[in-house]
């Protein structure tokens, strides 16, 4: 069996050794690689490895990343993100390199070892209740979004997360959008919070599921809200429509997987005429609605995204939700772009 330090030459994205930052297979490779990073970090500080022993910099040195500042979780004190700043050598530019971001801030999902189980389960079970807006976890990461922002500009800054990182990366991402600010987000294996309609084999059942789902839930909504409309200006998801995250998914993968008949259901709606029903369901959660819940948007609802799947067949769950699979040369990928209109 290869030992924790063979893992980078092992299974890492050996066959970058120059990094073309205009080629999108390549920027993903680069982004799940620094989250894998913060993977690495937090399985060194619960296993004592420091300096030369620490198994982490290979995930971000490799490509001319250093590790600026560590986020710690202030429950637990595990690190759950990273900020890297990219250092590339003098005089060894690729032609693309305009397109490299000059930081990162990427965000781990949950690790089932002892020193930080029990705190990311936790976050994991507010995520399905939507209430990870309310933790000191995200706080934390948020803060150090916006400082970044401030200090560095948008247009220099990535977002970088897998699974409950996605999670983390997409609010983050999404307030900083709601204040004029998109930033690039990079979002392996996103939550969506669904029955997995997506398992369904027939077509036409799934059809007819998603739409009388869309008529429910679009009746509660006018039922809960009233009739009344939002202008364009105030409407939360006009406002966030600019902002088109990268979101990578799994069909395999229960957790992320209903975000490909979310957005392929919205054009079929679109297509037979329904598409006023279809704008207001698809920012409602039915379950939301049910409970009466008045707080925050549902997270895992977004107006535009670049979707990417991998179609590329999955042993078992375990690789279908894994953050290894991004950085694979062979995948093979389908890739759409859904834009709120």
């Amino acid at each position: 069996m290869a030992s924790e330090r063979e893992i980078f030459s092992v299974s890492g994205p050996l066959h970058l050794t120059t990094v073309d930052w205009a080629n999108a297979d390549h920027r993903r490779s680069v982004a799940a690689s620094l989250v894998q990073g913060v993977y690495i970090l937090e399985r060194d500080r619960q296993q004592k490895r420091k300096g030369p022993e620490s198994l982490a910099p290979p995930w971000f040195e490799f490509f001319h990343f250093q590790l600026l500042h560590q986020l710690m979780d202030d429950v637990d004190f595990s690190i759950f993100g990273a900020i890297y700043e990219f250092r590339p050598p003098p005089f060894n530019y690729h032609h693309s390199i305009q397109f490299a971001p000059r930081y990162v801030i990427a965000f781990r999902g949950t690790i089932t070892k002892p020193d930080s189980v029990s705190q990311d389960l936790k976050l994991d079970l507010l995520v399905v209740q939507n209430g990870l807006h309310g933790t000191s976890r995200y706080e934390i990461g948020m803060q150090a979004v916006r400082n970044m922002v401030a200090a560095a500009g948008a247009w220099n800054i990535w977002l970088a997360g897998h699974s409950l990182g996605s999670s983390m990366a997409m609010l983050a991402g999404k307030n900083m959008a709601k204040t004029g600010v998109f930033l690039q987000a990079f979002l392996f294996n996103p939550p969506f919070l669904s029955a997995p309609i997506e398992k369904i084999k027939d077509k036409n059942l799934k059809h007819g599921i998603r739409m009388a789902n869309s008529f429910i839930t679009a009746g509660l909504a006018i039922a809960r809200k009233g009739h009344s409309q939002k202008s364009a200006s105030e409407d939360p998801f006009v406002i966030l429509s600019a902002w088109v995250p990268c979101l990578f998914v799994n069909p395999a993968d229960h957790i992320c997987s209903e975000y490909i008949g979310y957005f392929e259901h919205r054009k079929k709606m679109e297509k037979i005429g329904a598409s006023g029903i279809e704008k207001l369901a698809t920012q409602n959660s039915i379950v939301g609605l049910l409970l009466g819940k008045k707080e925050s948007e549902p997270l895992h609802l977004l107006p535009s995204a670049s979707l990417t799947i991998n179609l590329s067949p999955s042993a078992d769950f375990k690789q279908a939700h894994g953050i290894h699979q991004w950085w694979n040369p062979d995948l093979h990928l389908q890739c759409n772009l859904y834009q709120y209109r």
